[in-house]
């Protein structure tokens, strides 16, 4: 896909939302990822293609090598923790 069509959500709080509103459709997540710069979110769509949601943390907090270079890593995300910040995301909104 374009790089265009390929935009992340603005802040950690908008992917949660979008993670609760996944929940009240009732969207299975095939996964969710921290990789230190990124956390994401898999799920697949009704055809079946893999479609990642996600945010950037701020760069000064991606996680460093020695040398500078960027240390990605792959560990779980907590999903709680994630849509509890969603619910900030838009304050009075149910859902």
């Amino acid at each position: 896909m374009p790089a265009k069509y390929v935009r992340p959500y603005p802040t950690r709080a908008a992917l949660g939302d979008a993670l609760r509103r996944l929940r009240v459709a009732a969207v299975q997540l095939t996964g969710a990822s921290d990789h230190g710069g990124t956390e994401v979110i898999y799920l697949r769509d009704p055809d079946g293609n893999c479609v990642e949601l996600y945010w950037d943390r701020p760069e000064k907090e991606w996680p460093r090598n020695p040398d500078g270079s960027l240390h990605i890593v792959n560990k779980p995300l907590n999903i709680e923790s994630l849509a509890a910040e969603g619910s900030s995301a838009f304050p009075g909104q149910q859902g």
